[in-house]
């Protein structure tokens, strides 16, 4: 592992001001995420430290290493066929990754100067880019990596709010373009078939319909294997204290499904303002509750071969870590089972170490992805990393 130029802390702060420099041009969200990641800044690594990867609790027999820790403000991934790692971010930068035998061969930029690109989509051939209002593409960008084409426009009629407005996006088994579409604010009652959604469209931005209202924030979703239905992370509220509402992993195995926000929390906290006369019994519950503040973000299902054949079809989360909660919770990437019928649902602690002792924070997981190989990625918008992580029997 080589010791970065500009490590864990150096990265933070440059992705804090570059934050703070769009909030200037009237991103206010941007400022609020940027205010957090500089203080979080204050408790962290000393200057010029390589990233403690040690320090990353597993469970026995696996590793993990740093795959690369030159992707600033990485967010959500997406792998083509030909092995390149697509990597969306909150800096305006999409970067790619050219891997071979489980290293990085080469590095990209292949897009500078989007509105907080976080999400990025793979499917035939070209690379779907999440930009708050609207979906580009990038054709062909496999081939063109020293010289990437202009993105066509593919919708850009999305919501235009920064609140919640970065996206992860990706194609679903039946080939249409999920977009999520979360509120712009912690709490309100806007249209409900604008924000607080999930959306899905053709891949060439017609035939929009709303999938699930009730939602949030989601920034993480993935079909099951076999069944193909729908699965999402969605973020709860804040300022209604430490330890509720709760995240949730919810299932929406058919289209039009409630999955309670404004009006209830976490499956079991109506709304002080907006759940009168609407109780949460009236809504689809979720599978887990993960607790409040983790901000739940990536989600995959593990059909790799390389772990342990407990892990084929367990569920992945990336919890990115709560910001305004008295005592930090999250921070880390946790493991769900389930049984067929969403009975049995149990989550345990996968990978942790990204939060110390005393709240200090080195790293914040952003998204997960299983390889072809078996193993599996977990990008750090915090350190600016791309971890994989291994197995081998003890």
């Amino acid at each position: 592992m080589k010791v970065p130029l500009l490590p864990a802390l150096a990265l933070s702060i440059r992705a804090g001001l570059a934050t703070l420099h769009d909030s200037i041009r009237g991103r206010r969200n941007r400022l609020l995420q940027a205010i957090v990641m500089l203080t979080l800044t204050s408790s962290s690594l000393p200057i010029f430290a390589a990233l403690p990867v040690e320090r990353i609790k597993l469970p026995p027999g696996f590793h993990i290493e740093v795959l690369s820790d030159d992707v600033p403000s990485a967010r959500a991934m997406s792998i083509s066929p030909k092995g390149v790692l697509y990597i969306g971010s909150l800096d305006g930068h999409i970067y790619a990754l050219e891997l071979r035998d489980g290293r990085v061969s080469a590095r990209h930029v292949i897009a500078a100067g989007l509105e907080t690109p976080a999400g990025v989509a793979w499917h035939d051939g070209a690379l779907y880019v999440s930009a708050v209002s609207k979906i580009v593409r990038f054709d062909a960008i496999d081939t063109h990596l020293n010289d990437p084409p202009r993105p066509a426009v593919v919708i850009d009629t999305l919501p235009t709010e920064d609140a919640h407005g970065w996206k992860f996006i990706a194609l679903g088994p039946d080939g249409k373009l999920y977009v999520p579409q979360g509120a712009p604010c912690n709490i309100c009652l806007k249209d409900r078939d604008r924000y607080g959604l999930i959306g899905r469209m053709d891949p060439d931005g017609s035939h929009y319909e709303v999938v699930a209202r009730g939602v949030r924030n989601s920034v993480g979703f993935a079909w099951q294997p076999g069944t193909h239905e729908l699965w999402f992370t969605d973020n709860g509220r804040d300022l209604l204290g430490d330890d509720v509402p709760s995240d949730k992993l919810n299932h929406a195995p058919r289209a039009g499904m409630d999955f309670g926000f404004p009006y209830c929390h976490g499956g079991d906290t109506p709304d002080p303002e907006f759940g009168k006369g609407h109780p949460c019994s009236a809504f689809t519950p979720p599978v887990v509750q993960l607790g409040a503040h983790v901000a739940a973000l990536g989600m995959r299902f593990y059909r790799g071969d390389m772990f342990p054949s407990a892990y084929r079809d367990s569920i992945f989360i990336a919890e990115h870590g709560s910001w305004n909660r008295s005592k930090k919770v999250g921070y880390r990437v946790v493991r769900v089972t389930t049984a067929p019928n969403d009975s049995n649902a149990h989550q345990e602690v996968f990978a942790e170490g990204w939060l110390q002792p005393g709240d200090k924070v080195w790293g914040r997981p952003a998204d997960v992805l299983p390889l072809p190989d078996g193993s599996l990625l977990i990008s750090d918008d915090y350190a600016g990393a791309i971890y994989r992580v291994t197995y081998k029997a003890p």
